[in-house]
């Protein structure tokens, strides 16, 4: 994959710095004894030894023993990075992806390792999801997280135009032997299981077939994007959640379901649906981290029977907690420029200029970022989440 040229302007180089001038690196702040339990939750032993029924039932004697999480925080570029993970267990994500890293530069770039890559102790359970289309990198990257995480996931879901220049991700179904290799290098040579998210084929028989072969090398649990390769915008195509229960059906393994999760009652509907053990939301979370606990946006709010306007949290206000996790766990300036132009971007439609004002900081500061919230809330703007009126469904009843 070609690296990411960048200019060498003072914009670039401040948001690509860490958000503490005190802080160089963005270390793995784990004591050993987590390290300890983590090796022995994994029986501190290769997969490889496990075949066909054995295999199957450590699949799911893992996912048990993790609580069987059902809301997880989808990997996004830039944007599933720690402070926001935990901003979402917060409000009521019980597993998370990290951002998928690039094995090759994770294994050769020790700044990459140390500017994409951080946890903590409660950062768990924990997908660490990397691309990769060389065994031996994949495998070498994966050895450097699998004391920290639950699983090591492999991307072969983004469907971007760099992922076919780079050809890992959704571009490997074009070579499902290249795929086989990578799922059997790490499940017969890593502790922690190996995980996969996939996107569907167009032909139903096609996923099927692809579903079965990731399980029979080695995969412990698959996330399904029912969406295709070419169907990339997600307001526009419906994730096939027909397509994510026939993989349910087929495969022995835990299933997660990716695609159309843009409220509480979907999660409700897409588990119903599917009969998926679990399900990932992505975009939807990045304007609304408190998803899971319940929260939509006026978006799947405002005037839903039902539901009412929440007079306590909002945007304004997620925002202020994730800065607070920043504030401890430092991530690149341009993630967090990121995260305020998602969660304030209708706020930002009411007074475009507090937001010309934000886009002209070429060097932020979290005093900055506090005093345009407040800058927002004296303006007189607030725009509300909204919840269930628990008051009148007992009124209901």
């Amino acid at each position: 994959m070609a690296t990411k040229t960048i200019n060498l302007n003072t914009e670039d180089i401040e948001d690509d710095c860490l958000c503490s001038e005190t802080t160089t690196s963005c270390s793995i702040p784990l004591e050993q004894k987590d390290v300890e339990e983590t090796q022995s939750l994994a029986l501190n032993r290769p997969n490889g030894y496990l075949k066909g029924e054995s295999r199957i039932e450590r699949a799911w004697s893992h996912w048990k023993k993790l609580g069987e999480p059902k809301l997880i925080v989808a990997p996004m570029v830039d944007n599933s990075e720690l402070p926001f993970r935990l901003l979402c267990r917060k409000y009521g994500a019980e597993a998370a992806y990290t951002p998928m890293l690039h094995s090759r530069l994770f294994n050769e770039d020790e700044k990459y390792r140390a500017m994409e890559f951080s946890t903590c102790k409660e950062d768990r359970p924990l997908f660490v999801q990397f691309c990769a289309n060389n065994p031996d990198t994949l495998l070498e990257a994966a050895r450097k997280v699998e004391p920290y995480c639950d699983y090591v996931d492999i991307n072969f879901g983004c469907p971007q135009r760099i992922a076919k220049r780079g050809n890992y991700g959704a571009f490997l179904m074009d070579n499902l032997s290249l795929v086989k290799s990578l799922v059997e290098k790490l499940a017969n040579n890593l502790n922690v299981p190996v995980s996969c998210k996939i996107r569907i084929f167009p032909n139903l028989q096609d996923t099927l077939s692809y579903a079965k072969m990731l399980e029979d090398a080695g995969c412990s649990l698959l996330a399904v994007h029912g969406r295709t390769r070419d169907e990339k915008d997600g307001k526009k195509f419906r994730a096939n959640w027909e397509a994510i229960k026939a993989v349910r059906n087929v495969v022995r393994i835990p299933v997660l379901a990716n695609g159309n999760i843009r409220h509480i009652d979907d999660v409700h509907s897409c588990l119903e649906e599917t009969g998926a053990d679990g399900v990932l939301s992505a975009d939807p979370l990045l304007e609304n981290p408190a998803l899971f606990a319940g929260y939509r946006t006026a978006e799947w709010g405002l005037g839903v029977a039902g539901v009412k306007e929440d007079d306590k949290l909002d945007q304004a206000e997620l925002l202020i907690e994730y800065l607070r996790f920043c504030e401890r766990y430092p991530v690149p300036w341009r993630i967090i420029r990121s995260h305020v132009h998602k969660l304030l971007g209708e706020w930002f439609r009411i007074q475009p200029s507090v937001r010309e004002d934000f886009n002209k900081q070429y060097k932020l500061t979290f005093e900055f970022l506090y005093d345009l919230v407040n800058q927002l809330k004296e303006l007189g703007v607030r725009i509300p989440l909204y919840v269930k009126d628990t008051q009148q469904a007992v009124s209901a009843n």
